[in-house]
């Protein structure tokens, strides 16, 4: 019932609320991505969605506009030189999730869900989690966003130890994370949401901690 019909509305109140209350940074935010860089405000890329439909998603723009064809292609790592200055600021804070808040009003996410991911990363995944991990919408946040909240630090170690981008992705990165979403979907409640959410905001502020694992105790182990 609550995955049905409560999740959608809850994200149509919030994102709507979002939409009308950050208003304010929006604007500005706008405003220093128009004046600095190459002057792109937002960024549009083909994802998979919901039911393994691909849709387009919106991000602030925070890297080189050719950053898909440069060394590292759709992988990010610390210090990643494709990174516009202010750029690292939104990626730090997430603000350049932002502009999905219409995304998710538009229906195309929810606020909670998988990461929606290109066709490049979302080719490593299992059969068994290429077919199920898109049963719900996918999301703003969700619980493999809130374990990985690090992982262009995690990826640049193991380019550090000899691996490819794409080699730690597929091998490090995206079992795990199917896990994890997989957990998700068996567990999929407003509490879950709830939780999430709050974790969300929680390892910005807090990077190094492990609330995460004392919120969902049962969690799949690395």
């Amino acid at each position: 019932m609550y995955a049905r019909f409560f999740k959608r509305a809850i994200d149509v109140v919030l994102s709507g609320a979002a939409i009308l209350l950050l208003s304010p940074l929006i604007v500005p935010i706008c405003i220093i991505l128009k004046c600095t860089g190459e002057h792109d405000i937002l960024y549009g890329q083909r994802r998979i969605g919901f039911k393994n439909q691909h849709f387009k998603i919106w991000k602030f723009a925070s890297m080189l506009r050719n950053s898909p064809n440069l060394p590292g292609g759709m992988h990010t790592t610390k210090g990643d030189p494709r990174v516009l200055p202010f750029g690292r600021f939104l990626r730090k804070t997430k603000l350049n999730e932002l502009p999905q808040i219409f995304n998710i009003f538009l229906g195309d996410m929810s606020i909670v869900g998988p990461r929606p991911l290109v066709d490049q990363t979302f080719a490593p995944y299992s059969d068994e989690v290429k077919a199920k991990i898109y049963n719900v919408k996918p999301g703003l946040t969700g619980i493999g966003s809130v374990v990985f909240r690090d992982e262009e630090s995690l990826l640049t170690e193991c380019v550090q130890k000899g691996m490819t981008l794409d080699e730690a992705y597929a091998k490090v990165v995206s079992p795990r994370k199917g896990e994890l979403e997989m957990w998700y979907q068996q567990h999929l409640s407003l509490w879950t949401d709830l939780k999430i959410m709050f974790l969300t905001a929680w390892v910005v502020v807090f990077p190094g901690s492990r609330l995460v694992e004392r919120a969902f105790a049962d969690l799949p182990k690395s």
